[in-house]
């Protein structure tokens, strides 16, 4: 009996601490599972953190580059401003530039002085300059000329030479009273009627402007009736253009007499156009002309 009673107190024992152990396990267990469920709501209340800084940070990228794009416009718009500045001061330093240019230039050198402009007697070019006496007919009676017709004067009659064609200056620059004594010779030579056919009163010459001379040859000399059939007046005809050089009066014009050997300086521009579009400068309106007066020299 006793033993059995022994054995059922053991039992009872080993029953108690198992149940006990059990408990104990349990529990460290279910401490264990809440410590995991505290760091689960840990973890998702960081996450929700994150999240909701990644959503600041986001829309604060979001607005930086909003602001960058509107700061991009913004300096692209100043820099179209300030293009469009700098192009104002061109225009306006050109516009300048060319009035001063044009305030410079002798407003008579394009004038149509044929029977239509008057030059008094106290007009003379600014500047005027000796042609080299190699160029002259007579080498022993001075040819002056405007100085800034000069150097396309040389450039023609040196261009000329190198096509075998001798170009002689006749006569260039002639004052009021030079014309007026010329004038005054021809009509007692020819009568009032012929005379005024081939020569202008004084003030109304091309000659008084200085930027006319009257060309020749070594062979023609100062028998203007063969001018026209020389080689010199052909070769004038398809060049002095490019040295802005025009024949005053061809056939048929309404002022003189046909004048192969008269030509004026009018500048590059205008002579070429006149050429190109077989023009005649007479024919032209005055303020038409006038707008080559800025790149006469040119």
């Amino acid at each position: 009996m006793l033993s059995k009673n022994l054995l059922l107190a053991g039992g009872a024992v080993i029953a108690i601490g198992i149940l006990g152990g059990g408990g104990y396990g349990y529990w460290i267990l279910n401490n264990q599972n809440i410590s995991l469920q505290n760091k689960i709501s840990e973890l998702q209340n960081d996450n929700a953190a994150l999240q909701e800084s990644l959503a600041s940070t986001t829309a604060e990228l979001a607005g930086a580059k909003n602001e960058n794009s509107s700061l991009s416009q913004s300096l692209q718009t100043e820099q179209n401003k300030n293009s469009q500045f700098e192009a104002t001061i061109k225009d306006i330093s050109g516009t300048v530039a060319g009035l001063k240019k044009l305030s410079e230039t002798d407003t008579q050198l394009l004038k149509k002085y044929s029977k239509v402009y008057f030059l008094n007697e106290n007009y003379a070019p600014a500047s005027l300059s000796a042609i080299d006496a190699k160029y002259l007919n007579d080498k022993t009676e001075p040819e002056l000329v405007h100085s800034g017709v000069l150097p396309y004067l040389t450039g023609m009659l040196e261009a000329a030479k190198r096509d075998g064609t001798e170009l002689r200056i006749l006569s260039a620059f002639r004052s009021f009273y030079e014309q007026k004594n010329i004038k005054s010779s021809l009509t007692v030579l020819y009568g009032a009627g012929t005379a005024n056919q081939f020569s202008a009163d004084q003030g109304y010459s091309e000659h008084q402007l200085g930027t006319t001379v009257d060309i020749t040859t070594p062979e023609v000399a100062a028998d203007f009736s063969l001018f026209e059939k020389s080689s010199a007046y052909t070769w004038l005809t398809a060049n002095a253009y490019r040295f802005g050089f025009i024949l005053s009066y061809p056939k048929n014009n309404t002022y003189y007499m046909f004048e192969p050997w008269h030509w004026r300086f009018v500048g590059v521009s205008l002579a070429t156009r006149l050429h190109n579009e077989n023009q005649y400068f007479y024919n032209l309106s005055q303020s038409e002309i006038d707008k080559y007066l800025i790149s006469i020299f040119d």
